[in-house]
């Protein structure tokens, strides 16, 4: 169908180097909104008044789950301990008209960056970046009307309310993918996090072991006349981890939303590693991930230059002579004694300049109130020979509409998705539908395509 007319898992445990660590970037929780309070059945029974009518009050809603961002935060690990975060149910309504109280909402705050997906599918239902700083992820349920509501000249004492919308409970999971304009790649101790804390402002722990980093450092790098970027220090990969060996997933996911990435070696084989079979390592576990990021800008920065003592073998040519004709810079530098560093932050500078600074934001693929309840709400599917068009209408299509961004491809495929999987597009062609034919939803326009 063509638009027409428009334009955690919980937190893991790892083990290396008998050492043990935590990593937070990702966890997986069970969110409840509150149940709407039941309507009140009541009559008015005051002295005098003797056939009182109803006045059986509402139930108040329920609380809402909602998930804000919170700029103090930088790890998912405040949820290691709680798995569970449910909203206040509304009251029940009273006698006397008296309106049941409103639940309360729970509020959780998660760090810039937060993608929020429904656990079971992986599929997105928030990212909690850019302008998007607060989000109703469960609506709470509605509460019930009491029995003054019902009272008809023929049925003047009902006693019947409605009971109150049910509580929604989802499973979701958090992954945190931090924002910024460069990320620094390579081997583990190979001194991402030494260049990091001597560029920035950020403060990492650095010590001289492998995994040293298990969560991304955020750093501002300030070159002066308004210039400088965001560079953050991503977790040390290994081979394998494209596959999920080690912590791959975990880190690799943070490149996503980088413009442009700092490739560290050890330009010293400090360790007994080649640095270029370092560098087309790395660059292979990125392919595999996501051939879009090992596409993107890439710059060396040929580290621990202090520590090379042959001087007359110097493997930074090396590295220059592999990868500068393949059109990638590198830079000698030291995280030790500073050198080469300014000359690799200038450049870096000058090339975001020319990459376009779109932010990346994952759009949404699920919608919490449509899986939770809408899809038991009724539809039409109907012919309307006097203006040639077909007509479908009903509460599941409003809403429907009402969710999905139909500028967005994606959106527009999800509400594809939403009418072949409902059974509409084969009412239509049992209607007889044919292609170029138009269907029409609460004024929008389509033209049928198989």
């Amino acid at each position: 169908m063509r638009m027409k007319g428009l334009q955690t898992e919980s937190l893991e445990l790892y083990f290396f180097k008998e050492r043990y660590f935590m990593f937070a970037d990702r966890a997986k929780i069970i969110i409840k909104s509150g149940k709407g309070g039941d309507g009140h059945v009541s009559f008015r029974r005051e002295k005098y008044v003797p056939n009182g009518g109803p006045d059986g009050g509402d139930g108040g809603h329920g609380g809402s789950v909602i998930f804000e961002v919170d700029d103090g935060l930088n790890t998912l690990i405040d949820f290691r301990m709680k798995r569970k975060y449910v909203a206040e149910p509304g009251e029940n309504g009273g006698k006397k008209n008296c309106r049941g109280k409103n639940g309360s909402d729970i509020i959780i705050k998660v760090p810039a960056g937060t993608v929020i997906k429904e656990a079971e599918s992986g599929k997105v239902i928030t990212d909690m970046s850019g302008d998007n700083r607060r989000y109703v992820i469960l609506q709470g349920g509605k509460g019930g009307n009491g029995n003054q509501h019902y009272a008809t000249p023929t049925m003047q004492a009902p006693k019947y309310a409605q009971p109150g919308q049910p509580a929604k409970e989802l499973e979701v999971m958090l992954e945190l993918k931090v924002i910024a304009d460069v990320g620094l790649v390579g081997f583990p101790n190979v001194g991402k996090s030494t260049l990091l804390s001597r560029t920035t402002n950020a403060r990492p722990k650095v010590a001289n072991y492998h995994f040293t980093t298990l969560n991304p450092h955020l750093g501002v790098v300030d070159l002066g006349d308004s210039n400088g970027f965001v560079m953050a220090d991503i977790p040390g990969l290994i081979e394998g981890a494209s596959e999920g060996i080690g912590l791959g997933f975990e880190f690799l996911r943070h490149i996503e939303r980088t413009r442009m990435l700092i490739h560290v070696v050890d330009a010293a084989s400090t360790e007994g590693r080649d640095p270029i079979e370092d560098i087309y390592a790395i660059n292979a576990e990125l392919e595999t991930y996501n051939p879009e990021i090992a596409g993107r800008p890439q710059v060396i920065a040929a580290n621990k230059i202090d520590a090379i003592y042959d001087k007359d073998n110097d493997p930074v040519d090396k590295i220059r002579k592999e990868f500068e004709p393949k059109g990638i810079k590198v830079f000698a530098i030291s995280g030790v004694t500073g050198e080469g560093i300014k000359e690799l932050l200038y450049y870096v500078n000058e090339q975001l300049k020319t990459i376009e600074d779109k932010p990346v934001i994952f759009e949404q693929e699920f919608y919490p109130e449509f899986e939770t309840g809408l899809s038991n709400e009724p539809y039409t599917v109907e012919y309307d020979p006097e203006e040639n068009v077909y007509v479908v209408e009903g509460p599941r299509i409003e809403k429907m509409l009402g969710y999905t961004n139909l500028e967005s491809e994606k959106g527009f495929k999800f509400f594809q998705g939403f009418l072949k999987d409902n059974g509409i597009l084969d009412e239509l062609e049992a209607l007889g539908i044919k292609e170029g034919d138009t269907v029409r939803m609460y004024g929008l326009a389509f033209d049928y395509y198989k």
